[in-house]
């Protein structure tokens, strides 16, 4: 990948690309100082809450309506089993989501952005193309979910005036995208208030697993040994190869492509509050701005991976039995919620919806933003964020209008989100890893090798899943 300047528009755009009108809305009007007037040339620690929203943002993409499909699968047919595949793709999440607001923090560009500054043209449109294959399959599977979860709580009572159960599902879908819009001018307020409404969504989720958990009351001594013992299950070669599948779609699920372009964009707010018209930062400045988004990450991630541990317990224990019952059950997201109703109550299948239609509609608005900042990034054009909402809808309600399987086409959506994703860690580790890119900031010896580690699980992964995919 040979490095190609900048044409001589980016330096005019750089400022005005989708970082600040994206995630930061009203950011540049920021002069540098804070509500109350204070200077942020110097700040203390316990301002560390007011550096937390980032990483939680990110965070929505790993609890989006695809993790519901892949942990339901995960959890009905092989019970705990696959509850190590979660804490190893969490720990990955964090250095790779670390990695990302770093560059960011750092470069004061996204990582579309700095691949396009750094690499080749060829080199550019190959990471941008896949780059929009994970957008598409991203927003496919957010805002479907959404839709499913509306339909629901909404669904029967449409039905039963009359309307069949592809055009409730379709009334569902209109709303939702009405809402993600309104979700999405919340930054017309300030980068923080949309934040703080995606972070208010997260927690949302979050009560409605932990109160799904205590009615199903799990086996924690299984629970545990699953998740610090990595293994598949290997009964038959039907058994492991459907293990095998359920545990890359996870990952995929799991550690997502278009949250590490996200995430470097999302930090650039706070960034240009920290250098306001002089440039960059002070290194010393950088160095506490990174601590604290390590914090935001670590507590982020660790949420999110709380919460999908939350959903293969309650799948192994509602729709499995404990154990699991093989590769030949595949319960729907629809069948889960019927399935709740008549074993833990009325109330237990409403919480799933409503968890599901948070999700849906947080990880579709992110779905969103991840887009645009993808296009502008790469592309160096301007792309209204509008626009680009209503044009993901399209394929979404293809899809429903079709009736295909939606559990099938979330899960497929996360496997092929898994394949993309080296196209996206892999350019961050390379500008991550280079002194050119970040001078002092450079990666230690132990984060490259971390770094390298992960891309290498996840590469291998994909390649079984090719040959069994291959064999049939």
């Amino acid at each position: 990948m040979a490095e190609e300047p900048l044409r001589a528009s980016d330096a005019e755009r750089e400022a005005s690309l989708s970082p600040a009108a994206l995630a930061a809305g009203t950011a540049g009007l920021i002069d540098g100082r804070t509500a109350g007037g204070k200077g942020r040339s110097a700040f203390r620690s316990d301002q560390v809450w007011s550096y937390f929203g980032p990483a939680f943002v990110a965070s929505v993409a790993y609890i989006d309506p695809g993790n519901f499909a892949t942990n339901i699968l995960g959890g009905s047919q092989f019970g705990y089993r696959l509850l190590w595949v979660l804490l190893w793709s969490n720990a990955m999440a964090i250095l790779i989501q670390y990695l990302s607001a770093k560059l960011g923090i750092v470069t004061g560009l996204t990582l579309p952005q700095s691949c396009r500054r750094h690499f080749s043209r060829r080199w550019t449109v190959f990471l941008w193309m896949c780059a929009e294959v994970s957008a598409v399959a991203t927003d496919l599977a957010e805002f479907l979910g959404a839709a499913l979860g509306l339909d629901l709580l909404l669904g029967p009572a449409l039905q039963a005036h009359g309307m069949t159960a592809t055009g409730s599902l379709m009334v569902a879908a209109g709303i939702s995208t009405v809402a993600v819009f309104g979700i999405l001018a919340l930054d017309l307020a300030g980068f923080q208030w949309l934040e703080r409404g995606i972070m208010a969504f997260v927690g949302v989720i979050g009560l409605c697993y932990g109160f799904e958990v205590f009615l199903v009351h799990p086996d924690w001594h299984r629970a545990f040994v699953a998740t610090v013992m990595p293994t598949f299950d290997v009964r038959n070669s039907a058994a492991l190869s459907g293990s095998v599948y359920a545990a890359v779609g996870m990952l995929g699920a799991t550690v997502m492509p278009h949250v590490i372009y996200l995430h470097s964009a999302l930090v650039q707010p706070r960034l240009m509050e920290l250098s306001p018209a002089v440039g960059q930062p002070k290194a010393k400045v950088l160095r506490k701005f990174l601590r604290f988004e390590l914090v935001d990450v670590f507590v982020a991630m660790n949420g999110a991976w709380l919460i999908n541990s939350a959903m293969i317990v309650m799948a192994a224990v509602a729709l499995g039995g404990g154990l699991g019952k093989g590769p030949g059950v595949s319960p729907t997201i629809q069948d889960a919620f019927h399935t709740l109703g008549p074993l833990l109550g009325r109330g237990a299948a409403v919480v799933f919806a409503v968890a599901l239609l948070c999700s849906g509609l947080s990880s579709s608005t992110v779905g969103v933003m991840a887009g645009q900042v993808i296009i502008e990034g790469f592309m160096d054009i301007h792309f209204p964020i509008f626009l680009r909402r209503m044009i993901t809808v399209i394929p979404a309600l293809v899809v429903i209008g079709i009736g295909w399987n939606p559990l099938k086409i979330l899960i497929g959506s996360q496997v092929l989100l898994s394949f993309t994703l080296p196209a996206a860690l892999i350019p961050l580790l390379l500008l991550t890893n280079r002194t050119a890119v970040m001078g002092d900031f450079c990666s230690t010896l132990r984060t490259r090798v971390a770094g390298w580690v992960v891309a290498t699980v996840i590469v291998g992964l994909n390649a079984v899943l090719l040959v069994q995919m291959a064999m049939g």
